[in-house]
């Protein structure tokens, strides 16, 4: 009987102190971003840029379920610049890439819960069947939904910080937001720095470009949380298919720990 007293206290003990960094991990961050690239039915737990389907409909249905408010990545930066104040449980959506599966499989899903998302597409890989990319034509059928919005991943996924060029950078930057425009007939306001990584140079061609926000991953500890051009994003995939690991991550938790590993 005390063995189980003593049980009951720890669990209780430990779900208190759950909630306790939950909630310090929501003040200190700004709304989580969530980060995905693939929704594969039969991607392996290995997998860093996948999930299964089955993985997402559970993540979204617990999204629903709990009341989380989804909302647009520019309602997101609208919030951050206007320093508005936000429920806990409000979060963003993302997918890099313009995979074709997001099509198939997430998308459906989104329209089911009614859920915004914002996909970056590579302009130059639009329609490659074998690199597992949208057609134009797919895309424009998520746009048409309402709920989808598109943004810039570059023409071709260079490493931005590498680049010493300022017009092979202006090019890759401001040369696919034209494209972009053309093809779904709408201004783009939104970038994606391909793998995360940017520096202080294609940040700034990001902002002379006209896109009002930018994502990254985890630029680094210090780095601001309040930057609307290098937000920061929680990446989805196979290892977040327990619910209690996806809690925690699309809380915000999760970075908290990561970038208190850098001290």
């Amino acid at each position: 009987m005390l063995k189980h007293k003593r049980l009951i206290i720890v669990v209780i003990l430990l779900g208190v102190l759950t909630l306790w960094l939950v909630n310090l991990a929501r003040t200190k961050y700004v709304i989580p971003i969530l980060m995905y690239h693939s929704v594969d039915p039969a991607a392996d737990n290995d997998n860093l840029l996948s999930v299964t389907l089955d993985s997402f409909q559970r993540q979204m249905r617990f999204l629903k379920e709990h009341r989380y408010n989804v909302i647009s990545l520019k309602e997101v930066a609208d919030i951050i610049k206007n320093k508005k104040k936000v429920s806990a449980n409000t979060i963003a959506i993302t997918f890099d890439d313009g995979c074709r599966d997001v099509y198939i499989y997430a998308f459906p899903v989104l329209k089911k819960y009614n859920f915004p998302a914002e996909v970056f597409i590579v302009v130059n890989e639009v329609g490659l069947v074998q690199e597992n990319r949208m057609s134009w034509d797919e895309v424009n059928a998520m746009q048409a939904s309402g709920l989808i919005h598109f943004g810039s991943h570059t023409i071709n996924h260079p490493n931005l910080a590498e680049l010493t060029s300022e017009e092979t950078i202006k090019n890759e930057i401001q040369g696919s937001k034209k494209i972009l425009e053309e093809k779904l007939g709408r201004r783009v306001d939104s970038f994606c720095y391909p793998s995360g990584r940017f520096n202080a140079k294609s940040r700034k061609a990001v902002i002379d470009a006209g896109y009002e926000l930018a994502v990254a991953t985890n630029p680094g500890k210090g780095s601001p949380n309040d930057d609307i051009f290098a937000l920061k994003r929680l990446r989805i995939s196979s290892n977040a298919d327990n619910l209690f690991i996806f809690w925690v991550e699309s809380s915000g938790y999760y970075n908290l720990i990561r970038e208190g590993k850098r001290k």
